[in-house]
């Protein structure tokens, strides 16, 4: 099994990318781990807001293969303590067959099709983060997920 990011919009902060580099290179210890960023929509300001979320929408499930479990992070999702979110990770690992794929939509959220393919919804937050720096705290949590569940002093309680 893979886990994969896929996320709307390039990386354009430096310390964003950098802050995803360094969880990235960790997790490598613990998965196969990649991620994809899909390009920003042209000539987004002319568009709505709707047809914004489906053009996202339509690349972000080009980018998905029938066999994935697929997670939205999303305000709406479930939210987790880091000890059940690396019980909940843990639980999908050893059950799922396919990749298990996690989607950071654009500012407008998901489009109506990308929530009818997704198989659940996780929130980091009740608060709104930027689009940037939820990849770098995604990457963190999961990072942080795979310690608890080896026993790594990572984590504190």
């Amino acid at each position: 099994m893979k886990l994969k990011l896929v996320t709307v919009g390039k990386t354009d902060m430096d310390w964003v990318r950098t802050g995803m580099a360094v969880y990235r290179d960790r997790l490598v210890h613990y998965a196969n781990f990649t991620i994809t960023e899909l390009p920003d929509i042209k000539n987004a300001s002319s568009l709505s807001r709707e047809q914004i979320k489906t053009k996202e929408g339509e690349l972000i499930l080009k980018n998905l293969n029938p066999g994935d479990h697929v997670i939205l992070m999303d305000e709406k999702g479930r939210e987790f303590t880091s000890t059940a979110w690396a019980s909940w990770l843990e639980d999908r690992m050893s059950h799922l067959s396919g990749d298990l794929v996690f989607v950071i939509g654009g500012p407008y959220g998901f489009s109506d099709a990308v929530y009818a393919r997704s198989n659940g919804m996780i929130s980091l937050s009740r608060m709104t983060f930027s689009h940037q720096m939820v990849r770098v705290i995604f990457i963190e949590q999961l990072y942080r997920g795979f310690t608890i569940i080896r026993g790594e002093p990572y984590h504190h309680e």
